[in-house]
């Protein structure tokens, strides 16, 4: 049974969110009044994705975290990309349906990679010091696209400042805190560094309970949402065709390099909180359907390299 939970940890935590929200729905933790529950639910998940960046942070040297040269590719698909959707979006006369359908795909594109795709890269054998890399690069060039291409896809007060300071100030502590917190852990504290590089396993958990909460979330964003079958249908549709194409584009260009797992990664594995976040600050909030569909699609990749992985021993 223990085996069976550990080779299927992904689909199970996909399940768990899913059924845990239709079982719990009706339960005032889910819409906690006392302020202290509110918070505490409210930092779980940062404290989650703190916890296993410092595991995976802990077994990378400074040194390693060199760009390599597929990284330009990749940084140059994401900014293309996410252009061509823009373009289409402002210059086409598009409906409404079709409009949230592309603005949520342009999302799905532009989002940087998941903090978490570390885990995933180490799971698999790639390198999780190139993934590092370009998940810092990957979010410092959202967080200059996002707030000068959104706004002219849909119009919006905040200047480009503020809204470059809020992304930032959502991203980067989640990155940044843990990075030096291991460098200082291998530095002057090598027995709490030790143990915690010896703590093989216990990110790509973290990773799962946070993932569980992801799914939760996406969950009752449909269930309690008003938007068409067809409507959530399409746009969930657009974000699995994108989710694809990335990893597959990923993996060939990385592949070019010795690299293809990092590579593959580091494209396909998207942060989706940060992707939903943008989505209902800068675009129409039914786009953020997309990201919430990819988190499905991207673990059902995850899932389904681990098992690849496994069964080649």
């Amino acid at each position: 049974m223990l085996q069976f939970i550990k080779n299927w940890t992904l689909p199970l935590a996909m399940l768990v969110g899913v059924i845990g929200y239709f079982c719990f729905a009706a339960f005032d933790f889910l819409t906690p009044t006392k302020p202290v529950v509110k918070v505490m639910i409210a930092w779980l998940t940062p404290f989650l994705i703190f916890a296993q960046l410092l595991l995976t942070f802990c077994k990378v040297e400074v040194k390693e975290l060199v760009p390599q040269r597929w990284t330009i590719w990749l940084l140059l698909i994401q900014f293309v990309s996410c252009v061509i959707i823009a373009s289409l979006l402002i210059f086409l006369p598009l409906d409404e349906y079709w409009s949230v359908a592309l603005q949520g795909t342009m999302v799905c594109l532009i989002c940087p990679t998941a903090t978490a795709a570390a885990v995933i890269t180490g799971k698999l054998g790639g390198s999780a010091a190139s993934l590092t890399t370009y998940t810092l690069l990957s979010n410092l060039l959202a967080a200059v696209i996002v707030p000068l291409v959104f706004p002219l896809v849909e119009p919006s007060d905040m200047a480009f400042g503020e809204s470059f300071l809020r992304i930032l100030g959502k991203v980067f502590p989640l990155l940044l805190f843990p990075f030096f917190t291991a460098v200082l852990l291998r530095r002057f504290c090598p027995p709490v560094h030790r143990f915690l590089v010896g703590l093989k396993d216990m990110a790509f958990y973290l990773w799962a309970v946070a993932l569980i909460i992801v799914m939760g979330q996406t969950t009752k964003s449909v269930v309690e949402g008003d938007t068409s079958i067809g409507e959530e249908f399409l746009i969930a549709f657009f974000a699995l065709v994108v989710c694809c194409l990335q990893f597959w584009a990923g993996k060939n260009i990385g592949g070019l390099y010795s690299d293809r797992i990092s590579g593959g990664q580091a494209l396909g594995q998207k942060n989706t909180v940060l992707a939903i976040w943008m989505a209902c600050t800068y675009l129409n909030p039914v786009s953020a359907i997309a990201p919430g569909s990819y988190v499905v699609w991207q673990n059902i990749i995850n899932s389904w390299q681990l098992w690849k992985k496994r069964k080649k021993g």
